[in-house]
């Protein structure tokens, strides 16, 4: 098993859903999260916010801002994650930043709690 964890822009989440709906992906979470690339940052000025000073966290800006997103994650079968990962690609991408990552992770077990089902019994 797989954990796919996908961040997207907010205004896509629909989209999202539904890709991963046509893809045959019925039950996933979503989660607010907030996150930016790494833009055009000075990793100079980073580390003066980091150290305290004022003037670097005025320098900075809007260019250190936060943005509101939306992180979707769900739980495969092995052989299904290449289709969740091409689902999110194909709605999400502009080809701007911003566009989202995703994160592809191994799952050791599940355990469905109502039932006490376990491994891929549990996530379908």
């Amino acid at each position: 098993m797989k954990e796919v964890i996908a961040v997207v822009r907010i205004n896509m989440m629909n989209q999202t859903k539904k890709a991963l709906s046509d893809a045959g992906i019925a039950a996933f979470f979503a989660h607010e999260c907030q996150g930016r690339g790494k833009g055009f940052v000075n990793p100079k000025v980073l580390e003066g916010v980091d150290q305290g000073y004022e003037e670097a966290a005025s320098v900075l800006g809007e260019k250190g801002k936060l943005y509101p997103k939306r992180m979707v994650t769900v739980v495969v079968e092995d052989e299904q994650v290449e289709d969740v990962v091409q689902a999110v690609i194909a709605v999400n991408k502009t080809g701007k930043p911003g566009d989202g990552k995703v994160f592809v992770l191994p799952v050791m077990d599940a355990v469905r709690v109502r039932t006490a089902e376990k491994g891929a019994a549990a996530i379908v």
